[in-house]
C-alpha cells in the first residue's frame, strides 16, 4: 500500500469513494467543507454524482432517494447542519436504507464556533430525530481511521440496512498524516428491495408511514430487534493499559490519542492509570467498562462538551465505583492537563 499525507476529510472522503459511494449530497459548513470539496473535484471524474443542495433539508432527502435506489450515498455536515437534517435521517432509519453521514462536529448549542469539540454526542446516540430508532455511531481517532471507517461504515450500513454516522472534532477533520491507500474497492452486496426499476418482479417501494396501530408497532419491534443485533454484535471498543489499572480514563476520538500519553505519564508518577476508547459510540461498549469496573477504584470520563458520554459510563458501572468528569469546551485537552487531573482525581479518592 502506498501512504499519502491527507487531511482527515480528505482521507474519509477517499475512503468513501474506494468503499464505492457514488452520490454526495450536501451543503457546505465548516468544519466539514472540505469533503464536499474534494467529492465535487473527484465524483464527476469516475461517473458519480455531486450536489450541492438548497438546504441540508434537501440534502438529506437526495440521501434518502439514493439510497433508496440502492446507490452507496453520503452527506457530510457539522452541528448545525445535522440538527436541520434529523427528520431525514428518521426518515432513512425507518425505511432501513443504509447511507453514510459524517458528522465533523463544531461547538454548540447555536451557531457555537469550528473549534473541536463533542457536544453532539447525544445527538448522535440518541437518534436525534423524532420517535423509536438508532444510527449505527463510529468515532474515529486518526486520519487513517477516517478512511477505514468510511469503508467500514458503507459495510456495516448494507449488512443491517441501517445508517450510519461518523463523528469526528473538527480538529481531525483537517489533521494531516500520512495515510496508506487502499488499492481495492469493496464488493456491492445485493438489494433485491432497492427500488432500481422494473425487473420483471414485485414492485419493490420505501414507505414509512404505517396509520394502523398495529403495523405501527410490529414494524418498531422488527427494527428494534435489528438493534439488539447490532448491540449484540458490533461494539468495538480499544483499551490501554486497563488490566492492572487503579484508574480507568475514557475518551472517544482524537482526544484519545491525547490521553494515552497522559496515562503513562501518570504510571511515571506512581498513578496506574488505563484508558477505553469506545470506537462505537452506538452501540456503546458498555461491556468494555463493566469489566474494568471489576478490577479498577474510578473511572474518568474526559470529554470535550459538559459531560454527555459520562451517562452511559455510568450506566454501565451500574454504582459500582465512582465516575468522575473532566471536561473542556471548544478546547482540545492538552496531555499534562488531563495527567494533572488523573493525578487529582487518585489524590482525592486516596490511592
Amino acid at each position: 500500500m502506498s501512504k499519502v499525507l491527507m487531511k482527515g476529510n480528505e482521507a474519509l472522503a477517499e475512503g468513501a469513494i474506494l468503499a464505492g459511494c457514488r452520490g454526495f449530497f450536501g451543503y457546505p459548513i465548516t468544519p466539514s467543507s472540505e469533503i464536499a470539496e474534494y467529492m465535487a473535484r473527484k465524483l464527476p471524474r469516475i461517473g458519480g454524482v455531486f450536489i450541492q443542495a438548497e438546504s441540508e433539508l434537501a440534502a438529506i432527502n437526495m440521501v434518502y432517494g439514493g439510497a433508496s435506489a440502492g446507490a452507496r450515498v453520503m452527506t457530510a455536515s457539522s452541528g448545525p447542519g445535522l440538527s436541520l437534517k434529523q427528520e431525514g435521517i428518521s426518515f432513512i432509519a425507518e425505511a432501513e436504507l443504509p447511507c453514510l453521514i459524517v458528522n465533523v462536529s463544531r461547538g454548540g448549542p447555536g451557531l457555537g464556533g469550528i473549534q473541536p469539540s463533542q457536544g453532539d454526542y447525544f445527538q448522535a446516540t440518541r437518534g436525534g430525530g423524532h420517535g423509536d430508532y438508532h444510527t449505527l455511531v463510529l468515532a474515529p481517532a486518526s486520519t487513517q481511521e477516517m478512511m477505514d471507517f468510511a469503508i467500514k461504515g458503507y459495510e456495516l450500513a448494507d449488512r443491517y440496512r441501517i445508517p450510519v454516522v461518523i463523528m469526528a472534532e473538527g480538529t481531525l477533520g483537517n489533521l494531516m498524516e500520512p495515510v496508506a491507500l487502499r488499492d481495492e474497492q469493496t464488493d456491492f452486496p445485493e438489494k433485491p428491495w432497492a427500488t432500481n426499476g422494473c425487473r420483471g418482479r414485485k414492485p419493490n417501494i420505501v414507505n414509512t408511514l404505517h396509520l394502523p396501530a398495529e403495523e405501527l408497532e410490529a414494524r418498531n419491534r422488527h427494527l428494534f430487534r435489528k438493534y439488539k443485533d447490532i448491540a449484540q454484535n458490533e461494539k468495538r471498543a480499544e483499551t490501554f493499559m486497563v488490566e492492572d489499572a487503579d484508574i480507568v480514563v475514557v475518551a472517544f476520538g482524537l482526544l484519545a490519542r491525547v490521553i494515552k500519553r497522559s496515562v503513562v505519564e501518570a504510571r511515571k508518577r506512581g498513578v496506574k492509570a488505563g484508558l477505553i476508547r469506545p470506537i462505537t459510540l452506538w452501540p456503546f461498549p458498555d461491556e468494555h467498562i463493566k469489566e474494568a469496573a471489576n478490577t479498577c477504584k474510578v473511572m474518568l470520563a474526559v470529554e470535550i462538551n459538559m459531560g454527555q458520554m459520562i451517562q452511559d459510563i455510568r450506566l454501565a458501572v451500574e454504582g459500582r465505583i465512582p465516575v468522575e468528569f473532566y471536561g473542556r469546551i471548544g478546547i482540545l485537552p492538552n496531555p499534562e492537563e488531563v495527567t494533572r487531573e488523573i493525578l487529582a482525581v487518585a489524590e482525592r479518592k486516596g490511592f
